[in-house]
């Protein structure tokens, strides 16, 4: 059952917006701004915070959670799921956390490289031969390994349109994109690609013998207690699923999953570049167990290798996307020099964020990891948007630390 509204909450639906802010205030007074929230609890500057960007329309409900090895330092729900219907947001609202994904495909292939059934620097080609020789247009060329495709730094080409809604799995994607030229040699430049995060789920099944869904269901998801995290969500969970708004006119307005990524589409790819599905717990989880070097609850998902492969830079001297100071792990991206919307974040600090607003940041250092759910379309950029950056002050601010 989802929790009730909170008084804050109900304050807001009546409540101008200078009535507002002065609301928040007192909320955060009240409840002793800047304490460390006791588990499940919430801190009061992340509350006001995320109160403040639906007030302003940047958002119309937000699920915040701040993570430790311990479990919630805070854990949070504002504003709506579904205006139109009334629905509130709450800890188990699902969301489309879209490239949020990528770091859980990086996951399976380096479950599989501490099994010695693959390595990150093996060609590409060993398990997909139809993309061996790949070449640009000009005809130059390199070998593509798996880091490449982890680091984004293959030339693949993007597959979009009408092909790629009518491939029903990444083995038909993988087909799709062996024709076309590369963009540029393999490993001479850094450009986000999605074509490479698939080939690298496509290589999951073809070394594993299992679909890609399947794969992440027995061996992370379902050990891990991530109940709601899926590539096709059930009526149930549809039913839970926050509605996408797209911000237009100084306000909100409905907008759309893209086609590709549609959960009321039947056969869609169960892409490893974005399509899954989660809730806040459930990515919280995913979270306690790379902040503990590959464990949790006493089980070992990944080695303390493995977890330090993927989260330290590997892209070398490349200039990386999409906010500055960054570098790029296998599937994480990495702060190298804190600044702008990471100025809250430990130098070695990784995360990623998902098209419509989600993100997730964790920082061994502190040992703290933020997860921000919302379900926004049109930001400008979101890896820089303005409640990304609030959150993770807020939470910083309210940890003391």
């Amino acid at each position: 059952m989802r929790p009730p509204p909170s008084a804050h909450f109900r304050l807001l639906t009546v409540l101008t917006s200078g009535a507002v802010l002065m609301a928040l205030a007192v909320l955060a007074a009240c409840s002793g701004g800047g304490a460390r929230a006791s588990s499940g609890g919430e801190l009061p500057a992340v509350t006001a915070a995320m109160d403040a960007a639906v007030a302003r329309n940047e958002v119309a409900g937000a699920v915040t959670a701040v993570v430790t090895p311990d479990g919630f330092a805070h854990l949070g729900a504002v504003g709506f799921a579904d205006r139109e219907a009334g629905r509130p947001m709450a800890s188990d609202t699902l969301f489309w956390i879209a490239s949020m994904t990528k770091p859980i495909t990086a996951t399976a292939v380096l479950m599989l490289q501490d099994e010695g059934r693959l390595a990150v620097d093996d060609p590409v080609a060993k398990y997909l031969p139809e993309l061996a020789g790949m070449r640009t247009a000009d005809g130059a060329g390199d070998v593509i390994t798996l880091r490449h495709l982890l680091t984004h730094s293959s030339g693949l080409a993007e597959v979009t349109g009408a092909p790629r809604l009518k491939a029903h799995t990444l083995a038909e994607l993988v087909t799709l994109v062996a024709p076309l030229p590369l963009q540029f040699v393999p490993g001479t430049r850094w450009q986000y690609c999605q074509s490479g995060i698939n080939a690298l789920g496509r290589i999951v099944e073809v070394v594993s013998g299992k679909s890609f869904p399947d794969f992440l269901a027995e061996r992370l998801f379902t050990p891990l207690g991530m109940r709601d995290t899926c590539f096709a969500p059930t009526p149930e969970q549809q039913a839970r699923l926050a509605k996408p708004y797209r911000f237009v006119g100084g306000g909100l307005a409905p907008a759309s999953f893209y086609p590709d990524f549609d959960p009321t589409r039947p056969g869609r790819v169960p892409a490893a570049n974005g399509g899954l599905f989660s809730t806040v717990t459930d990515y919280a989880r995913f979270c306690r167990m790379i902040l503990a070097k590959g464990s949790l609850g006493g089980k070992r998902y990944l080695s303390e290798q493995a977890v330090a492969q993927m989260t330290s830079v590997q892209s070398g001297a490349l200039v990386t996307g999409f906010t500055p100071g960054n570098g790029w792990g296998l599937g994480w991206c990495v702060v190298r020099q804190p600044q702008g919307v990471s100025a809250a974040l430990s130098p070695d600090s990784f995360g990623h964020g998902g098209a419509y607003g989600t993100q997730v940041w964790i920082d061994p250092a502190r040992q703290v990891a933020y997860v921000l759910m919302v379900s926004r379309a049109n930001f400008p950029n979101s890896d820089g948007s303005d409640i990304r950056r609030d959150f993770q002050n807020a939470a910083l601010a309210g940890l003391g630390r």
